[in-house]
């Protein structure tokens, strides 16, 4: 089956939103980008040779596909079979250069001649920069202040392929807040610039695109282990690494977001959306949010910086109301746990975005038997927060 078949058997939002969740809560001087977006990315999505350079690009550049890893002694120890979809042996280090790729594809279609895009942990500042060079484009990444110091690794990576990093102050200097400011650049700039935005999250069609670019995971997935596993677990903060593993099984087998329950939903200091959140409007688009008794957005928190976010695409809010998708959440120090884990016992560290999902593998297991884990990065970015946690 070609690209374009695979893309078309993928359920498409009616008047752009998944059930009641998604939207356009923008500007009105948005507006016309965003219907220019929306007409763009339907036709390229019907586009075989669209689909023919993407495909080119992430096979050649990228070096994909990303293999299927059959993790035996983590298998042992949990006492399911494990599969880890390899997310993190991407050019780059994560999942983030699959939807940057298409994105730039689309932006050069589209004439547009300058890149912008928001980051937490830095994997999707990142990967953009990283397109941006690849295509001959500047590019202006917003980072939230706070993931500026604790992600400086992937700062100096931005900076050395000619992006410019903007650390944003407002707020709580993460993830939210740099998303704030792309989107106020955007409104300034719109005729020449494309927001390029990471996760599955933001007004239609972001959610469907995105969504749409990262099914090449599940659909390769789906090709290499030549069957349907009895169930799927991926981290969901955004959830774009969870909702490109899902898409193509949904409905066909079981699947399990992993949120961030930071230091304990009880606490407060948490960034389970779907787990504790409530239906609400972030960035453009109606999903689950994080809100205090007044009704405003609450602080998020975990220490996995892809994972503070108090918001979520509204595709995953429409498989939790349908029941498509189980959503579980785990604490900063389950996921440390799980990170050691998988080090100790397959001799790879991974992103503490992916260790949400592997501290869920043991009650997984109880319920499925042949799992794949989304492992959608690697953990070189997050040594410092690891060694200081271990250390204190």
């Amino acid at each position: 089956m070609s690209t374009v078949d695979e893309i078309a058997a993928l359920p498409e939002p009616v008047n752009g939103r998944f059930g009641e969740f998604g939207g356009q809560y923008v500007a009105e001087t948005l507006m016309p980008a965003i219907g220019e977006l929306d007409a763009a990315w339907r036709a390229a999505r019907r586009d075989a040779g669209f689909w023919a350079e993407v495909d080119g690009l992430l096979a050649d550049y990228v070096g994909r596909p990303s293999r299927v890893y059959h993790a035996q002694r983590l298998s042992a120890a949990v006492g399911a079979e494990i599969w880890l979809k390899r997310e993190d042996l991407n050019h780059t280090g994560a999942h983030k250069i699959n939807n940057c790729i298409g994105q730039a594809v689309l932006a050069r279609r589209m004439g547009k001649r300058r890149l912008i895009a928001e980051t937490g942990a830095g994997q999707h500042g990142v990967a953009t920069a990283t397109v941006a060079a690849l295509f001959g484009l500047p590019c202006e990444i917003y980072m939230g202040a706070e993931d500026v110091v604790r992600q400086s690794l992937n700062v100096e990576r931005m900076k050395l392929l000619g992006a410019k990093v903007h650390p944003v102050q407002s707020g709580t200097r993460t993830l939210k807040d740099a998303m704030n400011e792309a989107l106020r650049d955007w409104v300034t700039n719109v005729g020449d610039t494309f927001y390029l935005i990471g996760s599955v999250a933001g007004p239609h069609p972001y959610p469907w695109m995105v969504r749409d670019l990262q099914s090449v995971i599940g659909r390769e997935v789906r090709a290499q282990l030549g069957r349907v596993p009895e169930a799927l677990v991926a981290c969901v903060g955004g959830g774009s690494n969870a909702a490109g593993l899902f898409a193509p099984f949904v409905g066909k087998t079981k699947c399990f977001g992993i949120e961030a329950a930071g230091e304990g939903v009880p606490t407060g200091r948490h960034a389970a959306t779907l787990g504790a959140g409530k239906v609400g409007v972030l960035h453009g688009s109606k999903s689950y949010v994080l809100s205090t008794p007044e009704g405003q957005i609450a602080h998020a928190h975990s220490i996995s910086a892809g994972l503070d976010y108090p918001g979520v695409g509204p595709e995953h809010a429409y498989w939790k109301e349908t029941g498509a998708v189980t959503y579980i959440s785990r604490t900063d120090d389950q996921a440390l746990a799980a990170l050691e884990r998988l080090a100790r016992t397959e001799g790879i560290l991974c992103a503490l975005e992916t260790a949400h999902a592997i501290a869920a593998l043991d009650e997984v297991a109880k319920q499925a038997k042949t799992i794949v884990v989304g492992l959608s990065g690697r953990g070189d970015k997050d040594m410092v927060t690891i060694s200081q946690r271990r250390s204190s």
